[in-house]
């Protein structure tokens, strides 16, 4: 694996955070960069063990989103339009300004989808970490759910929030000192916490799938998001959904080589047919957790 280095870059809302990794004779390579687009509200931590495998032979980066990890917020709750637009002038402030590969996750993959549909020459290919689609009876529960929790004096509004992640990553292999060592991240957010969420909830998914003419790999982990995901079967032109119920979050890191072979294999495959040789990894054919799909409700 390769160094991952941390760098700001200005942006249309403040500075951007990023991680990045590259060949270790300092050059790109001579593959498309792969930028990283994470899920709310987390950071491009998240990462990290991605960039570092796949940074052997390509520019790899993950920035943190406006208003997640270390990255400044913007001035008013963002749309998945502006979140798209604010990492299109983050790639142009590193001096990427040719086609790159997408990898987005949950609200990541909501975000490299508009990148597709806004600037369709900079993107070449998308693989994303579930494609939801919400509809409009589920729009309404999940805005009452993910709202703007205050802080309390009590600090019930962590344990909340703790206890939620906590039934969210918790799988099979995956200790609760794993879980605890990623979970500040999601308090980064502070008290626009949210707004990822309520961006997210206000996107038409699959108007903007259908305008996804690059190759789109969408891998289904059997979590929260599964059934939201499967609804995107076939919508985008040149799209295929992989079954990998035995990954579930955190399988970047507990299963970290895998997972990157798999991305590998897809993004240096050659422009024929990109998607249709993938095959799932043993690691990833785990049998789908039920208990795990929908929203979490914590205590009252």
């Amino acid at each position: 694996m390769v160094p991952v280095r941390r760098a700001y870059v200005d942006g249309p809302h403040g500075q951007m955070h990023l991680r990045l990794a590259r060949p270790a004779d300092g050059g790109e390579g001579s593959k498309p960069p792969l930028l990283c687009i994470h899920m709310s509200p987390m950071s491009g931590r998240v990462f990290e063990n991605l960039l570092a495998r796949l940074g052997q032979d390509r520019l790899t980066i993950a920035f943190d989103t406006p208003g997640f990890g270390l990255s400044d917020a913007p001035a008013a709750p963002p749309s998945i339009g502006d979140y798209a637009t604010a990492l299109l002038a983050g790639l142009s402030a590193l001096g990427v300004e040719g086609p790159v590969d997408l990898l987005g996750y949950h609200t990541g993959s909501m975000i490299a989808v508009e990148m597709a549909n806004q600037a369709p020459d900079r993107v070449r290919r998308l693989a994303t970490v579930a494609a939801p689609i919400i509809t409009d009876e589920e729009r309404a529960p999940f805005r009452a759910f993910y709202h703007e929790r205050p802080a309390q004096a009590d600090g019930s509004h962590i344990l909340d929030r703790w206890q939620g992640f906590y039934y969210h990553h918790n799988r099979p292999g995956v200790d609760v000192e794993e879980i605890s060592e990623r979970f500040p991240d999601a308090l980064l957010g502070g008290r626009k916490a949210a707004w990822g969420h309520q961006a997210a909830f206000a996107y038409d998914m699959a108007s903007r799938l259908a305008g996804v003419t690059q190759p789109l790999l969408v891998l289904v982990t059997g979590d929260d998001l599964d059934v939201q995901s499967r609804r995107a079967e076939g919508i985008a032109p040149h799209s295929r959904l992989l079954e990998v119920p035995g990954w579930g979050h955190g399988f970047l890191d507990l299963y970290g080589d895998d997972a990157a072979g798999l991305l590998r294999a897809y993004l240096d495959a050659g422009d024929a047919a990109p998607l249709a040789a993938l095959t799932a990894p043993p690691s990833a054919l785990g049998p789908r957790y039920p208990q795990k799909v929908g929203a979490f409700r914590p205590r009252d």
